[in-house]
């Protein structure tokens, strides 16, 4: 029989990719052991604060010695403080042994308190810098990076995996070591109270130890597919929300929901699967406690009988055996937060450890005037492996003159503007800026002396004057309204309702694209940077919006080098010099007038433009 994939299946295949790459990066990450570049991280965010480690340790062993000593003072209460006050000696020594035992909350309380102050800051302070980390790292890497690197993985590091973070951080180290010392504290009690019981108790560990093996062998596997889970909902969620105008457009709302509600049943599966480890593994803890519970009380009862052991040893003993077992789930609730945040911990270390496709030169070239000479020297580029884009392009551009890049799609001339911009590297040849090779500049210089505008006119949420003083946030008010009006867009601005204080909403969807046009040059204007790259900027305009932005256009390229790649040649005609690329190479080279009167492809262009205007 022959079977076909469907396009759920096709769809679910795509979604197991994603895992798939998840699971690159968590690799093996679900041993108790932190790999390399997770130990590097976590050492570097404790470092600043170890200097505080013997207090919190100080603060610790209090408390848990304050705990440890209310069964002792028990056993003396009633071996020592109850027969003086039956043979009417009076409460002395039980008064005695009462202070002793508020003493003990007193000092537990204290101690407790001062612990979860100081933890706690701690706590938010490693959160607070690895929340920065982040974020500057993520802006640091370079386009190719957040090209193959979803918006929703990215929103994932920095949700759900710090949140498995900060769980570990606010309860499971404390956890884990006050558990620690409880378990060793009262092994050393129970020996000393009396070593015959002492031993059959911690013989139970042999039970919990095979217990808690299985345990965690099972739960490594289980918590790595919770983290792949979480990660692929959010992934699926985030780009269904980014994209809402595609997929309400192309009526994609049902297929989504299916592909949701499907990575949403394999999240709920796998949180089943880890709560029926945990079913099973409390219980079992619990269980193992009250047998041994039971074996002291009927051990201890006959050794009291027999005389060879107190009535007040018997009870100080069950307490300890209480407090014996408690901590074994605390170390499996820890145990639990911990496979949790080792996945999240190296997913975030391989964020951390990218290093920028285009990274800033350690002894960079001092720039901080800028004349405008571009240059391409034998420039090769590819953005896949033996499929060139430019392949060796010669190209010169004196300061202070506009040149037009036209040609089909695919001709190159986005990608000229990525590596004018340094978003990318050629893969041979140089960049130059003022004979400079951009690789050799510091990214402040050349993100100051080179400006892109793009067709997409990407607004932030703010007001219209913070997006225009976006590319220098120390403007004036008096400063963003001179640019708004050097561009034409104070006309616009002053019939908003707020003015320039009016918040453009997300994404700008307040603004027509007109306005949003007007305002990314405005922004330009502002920056005064010595290059402007106009990539395809007035594409989505109406014919009467773009009379308006190529009259700001005048105004924002006077005096400075302007690269401008359009579709419509209406905006080429403002260049000195039109280039005409075809596969990475130039056909022609002129100006406007001259290669129409020429006759050749810029003047085929033209008309084919002209015919599509009919």
């Amino acid at each position: 029989m022959t079977t076909t994939t469907s396009p759920a299946s096709a769809d679910d295949q795509s979604w197991r990719g994603v895992a798939a790459e998840e699971n690159e990066q968590v690799a093996e990450a679900a041993g108790v052991q932190l790999r390399g570049r997770s130990r590097r991280l976590l050492g570097s965010l404790l470092r600043p604060y170890l200097r505080l480690l013997p207090v919190l340790i100080l603060a610790l062993i209090l408390e848990n010695l304050a705990r440890l000593s209310a069964p002792w003072l028990v056993q003396r209460g009633i071996d020592l403080g109850i027969p003086p006050l039956m043979a009417d000696e009076g409460p002395g020594v039980l008064l005695e042994i009462l202070g002793l035992m508020v003493g003990a909350v007193v000092v537990q309380a204290v101690a407790r308190v001062s612990f979860l102050r100081l933890f706690g800051r701690i706590g938010q302070d490693i959160l607070l810098d690895l929340r920065r980390r982040l974020f500057r790292h993520f802006q640091r890497l370079d386009v190719a990076f957040h090209d193959r690197y979803t918006s929703g993985r990215a929103v994932s590091r920095l949700t759900s995996d710090m949140d498995a973070i900060a769980e570990l951080v606010a309860g499971g180290f404390d956890g884990l070591v006050s558990a620690v010392l409880t378990l060793v504290g009262v092994s050393i009690m129970l020996l000393i109270l009396d070593w015959r019981l002492g031993s059959a108790c911690l013989a139970s560990l042999l039970f919990v130890a095979l217990l808690v093996r299985w345990f965690s062998t099972s739960s490594a596997r289980t918590y790595r597919r919770v983290r792949e889970a979480s990660a692929q909902v959010i992934v699926h969620f985030v780009e269904s929300m980014t994209g809402i105008r595609a997929v309400q457009a192309y009526r994609r709302e049902p297929r989504n929901q299916e592909i949701f509600t499907g990575l949403a049943d394999r999240y709920r599966t796998v949180n089943v699967t880890a709560f029926r480890l945990v079913a099973v593994f409390m219980p079992g803890i619990r269980g193992i406690g009250n047998v041994t519970i039971g074996v002291v009380l009927l051990v201890g009862g006959q050794f009291v009988l027999d005389g060879s052991m107190t009535v007040g040893v018997l009870t100080a003993f069950l307490l300890y055996v209480r407090q014996f077992f408690e901590p074994m789930q605390e170390i499996s609730q820890f145990y639990n937060t911990f496979q949790s945040a080792i996945s999240a911990l190296e997913k975030l270390s391989g964020v951390l450890e990218e290093e920028p496709g285009v990274p800033e030169p350690a002894d960079p070239t001092p720039r901080p005037d800028a004349a405008g000479a571009l240059g391409l020297e034998r420039v090769h580029f590819s953005y896949v492996a033996g499929v060139p884009v430019l392949p060796g392009l010669e190209l010169a551009i004196p300061a202070g003159q506009t040149v037009a890049l036209v040609g089909t799609t695919g001709a190159g001339k986005t990608t000229i503007a990525k590596l004018l911009c340094r978003f990318y590297d050629p893969d041979a040849g140089r960049v130059t800026l003022d004979g400079v090779d951009l690789r050799r500049l510091a990214d402040a210089d050349l993100r100051r002396h080179v400006v892109m505008v793009t067709q997409e006119n990407v607004m932030f949420a703010g007001s219209v004057a913070d997006n225009i003083r976006f590319g220098r946030p120390d403007a004036s008010d008096a400063e963003v309204a001179a640019a708004a009006q050097a561009v034409g867009a104070d006309a616009f601005i002053a019939e908003l309702p707020e003015g320039y204080a009016t918040d453009v909403g997300k994404r700008g969807g307040r603004l027509s694209a007109g306005q949003r046009q007007l305002v990314a040059f405005a922004r330009a204007f502002l920056a005064d940077p010595a290059v402007l790259i106009l990539d395809e900027a007035t594409s989505s305009l109406d014919i009467p919006s773009e009379r308006v932005v190529q009259r700001a256009l005048r105004t924002v390229l006077a005096d400075r080098t302007a690269v401008i790649i359009a579709h419509r040649l209406s905006t080429v005609e403002i260049a000195d010099r039109v280039l005409v690329l075809e596969h990475g190479r130039i056909l022609e080279d002129g100006t406007p007038a001259g290669l129409m009167s020429s006759g050749g492809r810029y003047a085929a262009l033209h008309q084919s433009w002209i015919d599509s205007l009919a």
